[in-house]
């Protein structure tokens, strides 16, 4: 492994992607997909990608929603940032979850409101 490359995985284990929660906001109708991610920027490129390229299979209603009302309608949020792990090897997803949890308890993002599905 090159020295260069070393150095980058080690700059990436050490400084972490930002980890949380995100938001998708319809703006014209006022739906929206609230979710989580260890990887919060990448998450929302990743579904600003898919929804641009009509692949995104997860929420159809927002691909259908996105089709509908073009990509200037849709904003793209960073909720809460959760800080990383002091203690190396913790697994952060249940914090994640709780702090998700929060978040779909504020917003309520179900039915007419959003694209989440309801909690069982």
């Amino acid at each position: 492994m090159s020295s260069r490359r070393a150095e980058l995985k080690q700059s990436y284990k050490e400084n972490p992607p930002p980890m949380g929660v995100f938001a998708v906001r319809n703006r014209a109708n006022g739906k929206v997909l609230v979710g989580m991610s260890l990887n919060l920027h990448g998450m929302l490129n990743r579904t600003r990608f898919e929804l641009a390229q009509g692949i995104h299979r997860t929420y159809p209603a927002l691909q259908d929603d996105w089709n509908r009302h073009g990509a200037d309608s849709f904003s793209f949020e960073v909720l809460d940032v959760l800080p990383p792990p002091k203690e190396p090897g913790t697994d952060p997803k249940e914090e994640l979850q709780v702090l998700l949890s929060l978040w779909l308890d504020r917003l309520r993002p179900y039915g007419e409101a959003g694209y989440n599905a309801e909690p069982s």
